[in-house]
């Protein structure tokens, strides 16, 4: 019985660290006007010309939920383990081991991709720097549009 409050408790706190990481899609028309989201959406939007496109690494980091999903994953593991105290210092060296490996795992798949550095000179003549995962058809000196962070081609 013990056990099942056990993975009771450990499912009931993943799931309120992660659902804390969702997002709810945005709708740009609610009854043929546009909400605050939308608003903010094209308020970030405008046009230019591209001035250069640079491939790089991506950014280093970590969000947090391979640590909890190895976390989770070492702590039933550890739970298997022994009984009485051992059991419970199994649990929690298991679930310690499980967030360390699960934290290097996504800092290791974060950093072995690949991104894009896209200059964009603006209209207004602002410069912006865009970091996108492909670029499609995007080249220099092509007319884009950038909406939310992304550059789109006009």
């Amino acid at each position: 019985m013990k056990t099942t409050h056990t993975i009771a408790a450990l499912t009931v706190a993943a799931t309120a660290m992660l659902s804390g990481c969702a997002s709810a899609p945005r709708d740009t028309y609610a009854n043929g006007n546009m909400n605050s989201d939308a608003y903010q959406s094209n308020a970030s939007m405008g046009y230019g010309t591209i001035d250069s496109i640079q491939v790089t690494r991506a950014p280093g980091g970590t969000t947090g939920s391979g640590a909890v999903v190895g976390g989770l994953v070492g702590a039933l593991v550890g739970n298997q383990v022994g009984s009485g105290n051992g059991r419970t210092a199994a649990t929690v060296a298991g679930a310690v081991g499980g967030a360390v490996v699960g934290n290097n795992v996504e800092a290791n798949r974060a950093n072995n991709r690949d991104v894009y550095q896209i200059g964009i000179r603006l209209d207004n003549g602002e410069y912006r720097t865009i970091m996108q995962d492909s670029v499609y058809d995007l080249r220099v000196g092509n007319r884009v549009r950038v909406v939310d962070g992304r550059a789109y081609r006009y």
